[in-house]
């Protein structure tokens, strides 16, 4: 999971062939580094709902689905 992505061009960037080309055109492995990309944000999120406040942020509380 250490593939950095850089666009060249922003008019022209495509993220999901920045991402294949990133891993080599190899998509096993380009899904497995957003799979760990996507864990690594949900344990962050569980870490900020238990130490952020609900009045920090006036009720909100982070939701793990994307509804």
């Amino acid at each position: 999971m250490s593939a950095e992505l850089a666009p060249s061009d922003e008019s022209e960037f495509d993220p999901i062939e920045a991402i294949l080309e990133a891993h080599g055109g190899d998509a096993r492995a380009a899904i497995a580094d957003l799979v760990g990309r996507c864990q690594h944000l949900r344990y962050q999120l569980s870490i900020a709902s238990v130490v952020v406040s609900k009045g920090m942020t006036r009720g909100w509380t982070p939701s793990f689905d994307q509804t």
